[in-house]
């Protein structure tokens, strides 16, 4: 266990944001409050709702809503313990700066290289998926050459200024919010027997119940759902990252955190309640076509797989665009805190980190390569052995957490303008369940859960490794450099 970190303010110290405009003067506070409201609302709203939902429909049934309810419980119990170390010190760095002050070094340099590492390979994953729909549109255009103009395009957002990644990020949240909204309001009035035109003997209440009950293939089953559900919750944490660089940090982060429960609650659960009551679970039509078109159908709207195809792209651009400016951010705390190329740190006079993004980038670029070249082997072995990390990044925020309010009450507490609640008792709690949902994803074989968990715990084994090397052979380099040291050193050995 390291000594105990002082905590800095926000927009000063090497974490702020803020600076004076110069090249390699820090990050600026560019984001507006709408900004960061559209980021954190959208964050949650992954391409991973509308494409992922079916299949766990089909494993779980009706039951499907408690395994959302479940992750969703956890999200908001790990964004509140986030919320609190990023309010009392909002970085750009968010929990691996946390982590690298509350647990040590080793720490913080794992967490912030694998979410790195993360992020990358959702940028292939995204840019192939946004490809395949323009594709489908445009089929004079291959589908590799969309996937590269879809990243060139975001790049380019994204080196202008931290204010044009948000007025896109502004514009395609809100999209995938007032799409998701209208499909709630839409769903729910034709379940309730309001909107015309809708099968009564399909649609409503009677289908949570019916075709074998609630829970149709068991209560284990909540469990699997929980497996394959859990991943689209990533993004929850963006609007941490991005506070950093906004007007007043501490209030964009107390006012997502704040709001957390609501967005989980209506996007997620609400649109997944709505699926799940306008047609039967077991439906051919959802497994066909996926659980929002079919729904969508259902409600005799035209082109539905063509709307849902435009609200997916929306989502998958988002997605790329946040992707890039998360990735790009953690390289950047990572060098301010020399756990990368001192170059990631640097920033243009627009307090844009250009190495960080391109680097980023260029990582990406090879990912979609593999994506297109080794699918089935190099490719595949990228996406599961990143598909845990998100339940690794949680689980360093509940010990990060259990430390950092002792060292924010010890040392500021007037800072602590957002609590976790019953801390510690439902920060172990919480802990406990993730740690438990992993060791259900080992027995997990029909959904590739173990696989996932082994190959993410061989590359976080990796890179603690070198990050135990690295800390070791930097205090070697800072015995040697003291003067004072080698002489003792010297007498010593006299």
């Amino acid at each position: 266990m390291t000594s105990q970190p002082t905590l800095t303010k926000a927009g000063n110290g090497p974490e702020g944001s803020g600076g004076s405009g110069e090249p390699g003067s820090g990050l600026q506070a560019g984001l507006k409050n709408r900004h960061l409201s559209m980021i954190a609302i959208g964050g949650v709203i992954g391409a991973g709702l509308f494409v992922g939902s079916s299949s766990g429909i089909a494993t779980a049934g009706p039951g499907i809503l408690l395994s959302y309810a479940l992750v969703g419980t956890l999200v908001v119990l790990v964004m509140r313990m986030l919320g609190e170390m990023s309010a009392a010190n909002p970085t750009s760095g968010s929990f691996s700066a946390h982590a690298d002050r509350a647990l040590g070094r080793w720490a913080g340099f794992s967490i912030g290289w694998l979410y790195w590492f993360f992020w990358v390979v959702v940028l292939a994953v995204e840019a192939t998926a946004g490809a395949k729909i323009l594709e489908g549109w445009i089929p004079a255009v291959p589908q590799w050459g969309w996937a590269l103009i879809v990243m060139m395009v975001l790049t380019a957002t994204n080196l202008v200024s931290v204010g044009s990644y948000g007025e896109f990020e502004f514009w395609f949240a809100g999209i995938k919010v007032v799409a998701i909204g209208a499909f709630i309001v839409i769903g729910a009035l034709a379940v309730f027997g309001v909107l015309p035109g809708v099968d009564s003997d399909k649609a409503g209440l009677s289908n949570l119940t019916g075709h074998g009950g609630f829970l149709p293939n068991g209560p284990g089953a909540i469990l699997t759902g929980v497996l394959l559900v859990v991943f689209s919750f990533m993004g929850s944490e963006i609007a941490t990252l991005a506070a950093g660089e906004s007007e007043d940090p501490q209030r964009a982060v107390t006012k997502s955190t704040n709001s957390i429960i609501w967005r989980i609650g209506v996007f997620y659960l609400g649109s997944i309640f709505v699926v799940v009551t306008l047609l039967p679970w077991d439906d051919k039509s959802i497994a066909d076509k996926g659980s929002y078109v079919a729904a969508l159908d259902s409600l005799g709207i035209a082109h539905a797989g063509q709307i849902m195809n435009f609200i997916v792209l929306t989502s998958v651009l988002s997605c790329l665009n946040s992707g890039l400016y998360t990735a790009s951010r953690m390289a950047f705390s990572l060098g301010q805190r020399g756990d990368a190329p001192k170059a990631f740190a640097k920033t243009t006079s627009r307090g844009v980190p250009m190495a960080a993004i391109v680097s980023s980038v260029v990582f990406g670029f090879v990912a979609v390569f593999f994506n297109y070249k080794f699918p089935d082997s190099v490719f595949l072995f990228l996406v599961n052995s990143s598909g845990a990390v998100a339940l690794f990044v949680w689980l360093v925020i509940c010990f990060s957490q259990l430390r950092m309010r002792r060292i924010i009450q010890a040392e500021a507490p007037e800072k602590l303008v957002v609590k976790m609640w019953l801390y510690p008792y439902l920060t172990w709690a919480t802990a406990a369940l993730i740690v438990f949902v992993l060791g259900y994803m080992l027995t997990d074989t029909e959904h590739d859960g173990r696989e996932t968990v082994l190959l993410s715990l061989l590359v976080a084994g990796v890179v603690l490794a070198i990050a135990f090397a690295k800390e070791k052979l930097g205090k070697g380099e800072a015995v040697s450099a003291d003067p004072a040291q080698a002489a003792a050193a010297g007498e010593a050995r006299d």
